[in-house]
């Protein structure tokens, strides 16, 4: 048997959490990880990610529910995704996309109090046995190569989502 060496996920596994919330902290730092800030959304890259290009796209404010958005909230922060699914399309071609919002801790949000979506490319062949018999993921590149890459096609986009 061959081994396998993820040892980013130990920190996510063991690590304690951090206080505070990631995405205010975001807001008000410089984060190596902050790929967008905006006027109502922001972008960041998962420090954690299930593969390259997982993105959590978050509303400025901090909500836990869809119904807490403004309207105009609202529609800047799926503005944002579609804009974060161009991207990430431009950039990475992936076959595809998995979209999604975790309500409550029940339904797996980890950080539950401030609402963020999950973009994540997807390609044909991308998940394996590892992540079924060994919970591992093979992420094939380094999380700051991902970052570097998408970092000036954010710089792009309009300021005003």
């Amino acid at each position: 048997m061959q081994t396998m060496w993820a040892p980013w996920r130990i920190e996510y596994i063991l690590g304690g959490k951090e206080e505070g919330c990631i995405f205010c902290q975001a807001m008000a730092e410089q984060d190596r990880l902050t790929l967008y800030k905006g006027r109502s959304t922001l972008v960041v890259m998962n420090k954690f990610p299930y593969i390259n290009g997982h993105l959590l796209v978050a509303p400025v404010r901090h909500v836990a529910t869809l119904d807490a958005l403004t309207a105009a909230e609202a529609a800047g922060l799926m503005a944002m995704v579609r804009e974060g699914i161009a991207i990430l399309g431009q950039s990475m071609k992936p076959d595809g996309f998995n979209v999604g919002l975790n309500l409550g801790r029940v339904a797996g949000a980890g950080v539950e109090a401030h609402l963020h979506f999950h973009v994540v490319p997807r390609w044909f062949g991308d998940t394996n046995a590892l992540a079924v018999f060994a919970d591992v993921r093979v992420i094939p590149e380094h999380l700051e190569a991902t970052v570097a890459k998408l970092k000036p096609l954010f710089a792009a986009v309009d300021p005003l989502h």
